[in-house]
């Protein structure tokens, strides 16, 4: 068997489904290998497009889909967003083109070093040199992938091994249950919780996980403790349940600060330091800490735990539950954060009923939005100011159903993003991506992309013609800001001659109508809408002004 047909059989020995990428001449075999077989190659119009496509698809999964490029510039366009992938805990296989291992050692056409350059942006990175390496490599490959805390993982094939006979088979898959806490590790959790007054949950990314999340609502149930989600945490519990506290995560002071200003101890689950830094929650570093994660804690002056929980989290959760049930929790003091969950809910119904002319304020957009989507419906964000509107205004019923950057923070997610949702849900799941213009035409050339699959997505473009969110962060720290500013095409225009269904909205009474319209339209659509950006400096300014009630 030829080492690219043996490296396909892996592939689809793992479960493989899909491949994004964009062909070259120096991964031809593999591509030939992976016609007839059972793994869809979708092809994208630039490297980075595919990469974000595998990411949200390994996000809503929890299974890596994989992406392809060849050497050199194809390798360097899909950095980016593999670099997304892994800091935001998105499993993902990276497969790579390469010169032929006999030009490598000396200056060559399009030759560098891919595995040395990816290396400090996936849990691992491996050439293949020996094509009877091919099951062994990838098996490791599938395995550090999906492994807690997941992320990307490269292989690269170059075109000469490719072409070389392999005499080995796929390896059997098996599936290894992860470690979990021990009796007494529990028993000390469950102390902690007697010993408290008024604790408090702070849940970040690991927390989504279904299990975890299941494990970590019985648990607030029981307790009545809040909680508050990092912003990639949102749907750990639901937003409608009184101990939902939303979201912690902008720079600024926020009401939900008083509930972590007021505990005397912080249960910390599943979170990833690089969502927010434990300085701007705990800026003294006097908060007692519970750290449950599936990895040791990171070293970090402003987060040190007193007890770290290292283990599956949902299981850890559970032993906590079953100790309740059987012993009991004593009462807290927690109405401090019914005050906290009753003032963000009042900003969020500020502006539901705005209606005139003029630009769209980005609350309205965000509660009309809300309003369309069902539970278990994917809203995807970008990066730039409308990101840190749909982390503070857009909650979940559901884990996983809103999907932030947070952790590398690249632009240019959600429009390829959204077609790697869709083929990872039923249909019945609507999808809608928020992005501002900026980042919209970051990847513009994959609205082609969605309208050759005719995806059903759906995207709200947010128009300000220029970099909000720089702007709003030089504007904070200078009182001024450089020329952010830049141009855009006809939207509808862009619509027509893409294909895409389209729809231009002024007014505010106006667009839940067009968002249920995008949403009724079979295939791609976008709306697009001016928004109100001199909101920006007005929410910088009223929270300054938030004063600690506890």
């Amino acid at each position: 068997m030829k080492a690219s047909d043996l490296l396909v059989k892996c592939l689809e020995n793992e479960g493989l489904k899909y491949i994004f990428g964009v062909p070259g001449e120096e991964n031809a075999d593999f591509m030939i290998s992976l016609e007839g077989s059972s793994i869809t190659f979708v092809m994208t119009r630039h490297e980075q497009g595919a990469a974000f496509m595998a990411e949200a698809y390994g996000r809503l999964t929890g299974e890596p889909a994989g992406c392809l490029s060849t050497l050199g510039p194809g390798a360097t366009n899909l950095i980016t967003g593999v670099a997304d992938s892994n800091m935001d805990r998105a499993p993902m296989i990276v497969l790579t083109g390469q010169g032929a291992t006999g030009r490598q050692h000396k200056e060559s056409h399009q030759v560098m070093d891919v595995v040395r350059m990816f290396d400090p942006v996936t849990k691992w990175a491996h050439q293949i040199v020996d094509a009877d390496t091919i099951p062994e490599i990838v098996r490791k490959a599938f395995r550090l992938a999906k492994e807690e805390k997941p992320g990307a993982v490269l292989i690269e094939l170059p075109e000469d091994v490719a072409k070389r006979d392999a005499t080995t088979a796929p390896l059997n898959v098996i599936r290894v249950r992860r470690p979990s806490i021990d009796d007494k590790t529990a028993d000390y959790l469950y102390d902690e919780l007697i010993k408290a007054k008024r604790p408090v949950i702070l849940a970040g990314n690991g927390a989504i996980r279904r299990r975890a999340s299941k494990q970590l609502r019985q648990f607030c149930e029981a307790t009545g403790i809040g909680c508050l989600s990092t912003f990639m945490a949102k749907g750990a519990v639901d937003r409608h349940a009184p101990y939902s506290l939303f979201t912690l995560g902008l720079g600024s002071r926020d009401f939900v600060a008083d509930a972590i200003d007021g505990a005397d101890l912080v249960l910390v689950i599943g979170y990833d330091m690089v969502e927010y830094h434990p300085k701007l929650w705990n800026p003294w570093a006097d908060k007692k800490v519970v750290h449950i994660d599936f990895i040791p804690a990171e070293v970090d002056r402003f987060y040190a735990p007193c007890l770290e929980c290292v283990g599956d989290i949902a299981h850890t959760l559970w032993a906590l539950n079953e100790r309740i049930k059987t012993r009991g929790l004593p009462t807290y003091d927690l109405g401090y954060q019914a005050n906290v969950r009753q003032r963000m809910i009042a900003d969020f119904e500020a502006h539901k009923d705005d209606v005139g002319e003029g630009p769209i304020r980005p609350q309205k957009a965000l509660w009309d939005l809300r309003e369309v989507m069902g539970p278990e419906d994917v809203v995807l964000s970008g990066v730039g100011a409308h990101k840190m509107w749909t982390a503070r205004y857009y909650q979940c019923d559901e884990p996983n159903t809103c999907l932030i950057p947070n952790g590398f923070c690249s632009m240019g997610q959600p429009l390829p993003g959204a077609v790697g949702a869709r083929l990872s849900l039923p249909p019945e799941r609507k999808i809608f991506g928020v992005v501002g213009d900026g980042d919209f035409m970051m990847n513009v050339q994959e609205l082609e992309t969605a309208r050759r699959l005719n995806a059903d997505i759906n995207l709200m473009v947010w128009v300000d013609d220029g970099y909000g969110l720089i702007a709003w962060k030089q504007e904070n720290e200078f009182h001024k800001h450089t020329d952010l500013s830049f141009g855009n095409p006809d939207w509808m225009k862009l619509a027509e001659a893409f294909d895409w269904h389209g729809q231009w909205v002024e007014r505010p009474e106006d667009l839940k109508a067009a968002l249920m319209a995008a949403l009724n339209h079979q295939g791609p659509s976008f709306v697009a809408l001016p928004i109100d950006y001199r909101e920006n400096r007005k929410l910088t300014e009223r929270l300054g002004e938030i004063e600690v009630q506890l």
